[in-house]
């Protein structure tokens, strides 16, 4: 495993991370939870991803009880704040009080004194961002959170934050965490060049495209009856993605990785990581086997003669937009 900074921060993390969105708490138990924390930790991972409002709190519940057996200092714990975790009116969104309020709660469902990366899940319209900004500072002085981050901000919102924090002296913001895969490359254009001016590294969700980038989907067939893609509560993003055009496209993908002597996820991974800006790219396991196969690819170097060839078949579906 490699370990890369996170933005301009000293921060360290593991070029493969752990995520919890739709697993833990949701579709594996805690004792899969448990098992895939073994195995992340045997295979060098050190970052690990939540959020408060998996499965409304019950993601949080189960990484913490899983993290539990293992130094505190021996990994990098992150969560998020954001979307509705009650029907009051200030039960959302990123006010000083639903901040404060909300990481008060995370950390003890977590089972720990502090995170050590507090991502604000989206952008708050309705909250100014100097608002939001001196929470988080606050945070920071207490001790509870380390570092501040926000997750799929746009480049003009990132922006403006950069700028609000300069003009009021605060701990600059260190991380973005947009999506980011083979299929999805909007960060490309306008957020990557800005994390790199101003210092904010991007730790990456669903880079194997919510599965579709293992290659179990094939173009023509019903989704495999233990997938993601078959299981109702799961599916609502999943399933843009498993058009005849992506899924022949990914199966070119796979013929190129066995090529190259490598897995279709490793490649997908690898490729995410080919850009000095990304910090991490979250993978999400409900099998210890599945984190085996993939920090394999944080062993991978592509060379640009296979660059050029998987570029050629993804600009065959360029236009891919899923559905959100």
């Amino acid at each position: 495993m490699n370990y890369r900074r996170v933005g301009a921060s000293g921060l360290k993390v593991s070029e493969i991370g752990l995520g919890s969105w739709l697993t833990y708490g949701t579709a594996a138990e805690i004792e899969v939870a448990q098992a895939c924390v073994a195995e992340a930790f045997e295979s060098g991972i050190t970052f690990f991803d939540t959020a408060n409002a998996y499965n409304r709190g019950e993601g949080e519940r189960a990484l913490g009880a899983a993290l539990k057996p293992y130094s505190r200092s021996s990994y990098v714990l992150s969560t998020k704040v954001f979307f509705p975790m009650g029907d009051g009116p200030n039960d959302r969104g990123l006010s000083r009080k639903h901040i404060m309020e909300q990481c008060e709660a995370s950390l003890k469902r977590l089972g720990t004194d502090y995170v050590d990366i507090y991502f604000c899940h989206r952008f708050d319209p309705e909250t100014p961002v100097e608002e939001t900004l001196r929470a988080l500072d606050d945070l920071v002085s207490q001790g509870k959170v380390l570092y501040a981050a926000v997750s799929e901000w746009s480049a003009v919102q990132l922006a403006e934050a950069a700028a609000a924090g300069r003009r009021l002296g605060l701990r600059p913001l260190i991380s973005n965490q947009p999506i980011y895969n083979m299929f999805e490359r909007y960060i490309e254009q306008e957020i990557l060049p800005l994390g790199d001016r101003e210092g904010i590294g991007q730790i990456v969700f669903s880079p194997l495209a919510q599965g579709v980038l293992t290659g179990k989907y094939k173009p023509g067939q019903q989704p495999p009856p233990d997938s993601r893609a078959s299981n109702a509560k799961l599916n609502h993003v999943i399933n843009s993605y498993l058009r005849d055009d992506v899924l022949q496209s990914v199966q070119e993908l796979e013929d190129l990785a066995a090529q190259a002597g490598m897995t279709l996820s490793q490649l997908a991974l690898a490729w995410v990581l080919r850009h000095p800006g990304v910090s991490s790219a979250l993978i999400g396991a409900t099998r210890p086997s599945q984190i085996k196969e993939n920090v394999k690819a944080a062993e991978v170097k592509l060379d640009a003669d296979l660059l050029e060839a998987v570029e050629t078949v993804l600009q065959r579906v360029k236009d891919f937009a899923p559905l959100r």
